[in-house]
């Protein structure tokens, strides 16, 4: 459907605007008083939130993101669905699932009384390669945008049979220096250390960075704050629906390898901290189940 379009259905003046961008995607933009975001119709992809007290961007994108069709964008918020990580069992599959680089449908929106604007898109079946996914499956994301930015993915088995789902909101935070900032909430939370050769290990207070850093901690439906005290900022993660918590920064060698981070230091100014159902807590859905993985950002003076 043409932005022309999805705007005559679904825009609401001076808070959802749909807009073609060069190169063919098409993204919305949302507005409220409290803030900004913007996202991509392809991969449902969140890949801007400001909010109004303050011009830095909370989420990070790189300055070498790619806005074209069939690839996922550099930064934000990808949605890594319908597993996490390399597929076990197909190796030619994309990591992270097919839905961050498929395309979406917007078939909702509403700006509610209290201003809050949200969009909902859902990712049709006919994009799901039965190939990679020969299950009968409904998944929606709701993207709402107030004062605080929401995300609310849900996936519904409608087929006769169960099946296994990993999923994460593999979000990139934006922080002035990876040195500096310190994700805490993970106090004693057992996590699988996949750089190098992997092992289990327990994490002890807060999370700081020195080295590349790739963490899954299991069982850890908790919320997880990043403060950042050269942007003096906390960033809130409170999350449902969640067992996992994913925390990533790259460093040096592996940004060097990837080449899309910007260079030369651009892996220096974020970190993930991703909300997930992976490793040890992958999901089972029978037929008829229903699961939705929500999250809820919020900004806060660090004073």
């Amino acid at each position: 459907m043409s932005a022309a379009s999805l705007n005559h259905e679904l825009g609401v003046p001076g808070a959802l605007l749909f807009e073609e961008r060069e190169g063919g995607l098409t993204v919305a933009r949302m507005a409220s008083k409290a803030g900004l975001a913007s996202v991509s119709l392809q991969g449902a992809h969140v890949f801007d939130w400001r909010v109004t007290a303050e011009q830095k961007p909370v989420l990070w994108l790189s300055r070498d993101a790619k806005f074209v069709p069939g690839k996922a964008i550099r930064g934000g918020i990808p949605v890594c669905w319908p597993w996490f990580g390399p597929h076990s069992e197909g190796s030619s599959f994309p990591a992270h699932g097919f839905a961050r680089a498929a395309a979406w449908e917007a078939v909702d929106s509403n700006v509610d009384s209290a201003g809050k604007v949200s969009l909902t898109l859902v990712l049709p079946q006919s994009a799901m390669p039965v190939e990679m996914w020969p299950h009968a499956t409904a998944v929606q994301l709701k993207i709402t945008l107030g004062e605080t930015l929401q995300l609310a993915l849900t996936t519904c088995n409608v087929g006769a049979e169960s099946f296994v789902l990993g999923e994460a909101l593999h979000t990139y935070f934006n922080i002035h220096d990876i040195g500096s900032a310190i994700v805490g909430g993970l106090h004693g939370v057992t996590f699988w250390d996949t750089v190098g050769q992997v092992e289990k290990k327990q994490q002890s207070g807060p999370i700081s960075f020195k080295k590349e850093t790739d963490r899954v901690y299991i069982d850890s439906p908790q919320s997880c704050v990043i403060e950042d005290p050269d942007f003096r900022r906390r960033i809130r993660i409170d999350k449902s629906g969640s067992q996992s918590t994913v925390v990533w920064s790259p460093w040096t060698d592996k940004a060097e390898r990837m080449g899309d981070l910007g260079k030369p230091d651009g892996w220096r100014s974020f970190v993930c901290v991703e909300s997930a159902n992976a490793w040890d807590n992958k999901l089972t859905l029978k037929p008829g189940e229903v699961h939705t993985l929500s999250v809820e950002y919020a900004v806060e003076d660090l004073r």
